[in-house]
């Protein structure tokens, strides 16, 4: 932080300069979350295990693996449904751990109602 920008925390009410505080230590913590979420792993089997689909926490597809089982070439809607599905849960799944870890770093900073996260 600059000394401008702590000179004028310093003037600040002590419950905004607290507050302003809370704010930059949970924008440090989002940050750290979501470079964290890059790095986590997420994975979906679907048609009993025929489809794999790999991701980031991120929701970024990194992987597609097709047994052979899964392939007809007289029913591909089958197939085009498993990528779709397993694809779809990957991104689900990336969500919900993006909410976890995000919602993880907001916990104690003092919102207005509604803006929780």
């Amino acid at each position: 932080m600059g000394a401008s920008a702590k000179a004028e925390l310093d003037s600040l009410p002590m419950n905004i300069q607290k507050m302003m505080q809370q704010v930059q230590q949970m924008q440090k913590d989002m940050q750290t979350a979501q470079e964290g979420l890059a790095q986590e792993v997420v994975e979906a089997s679907v048609g009993g295990g025929t489809v794999q689909v790999t991701g980031s926490g991120t929701g970024e597809i990194t992987g597609i693996k097709i047994s052979p089982e899964a392939i007809d070439s007289e029913d591909i809607e089958l197939l085009q449904d498993l990528l779709l599905s397993g694809v779809q849960q990957i991104q689900k799944k990336a969500r919900q751990l993006s909410q976890e870890r995000i919602g993880d770093a907001a916990q104690g900073l003092p919102l207005p109602p509604g803006l929780g996260f």
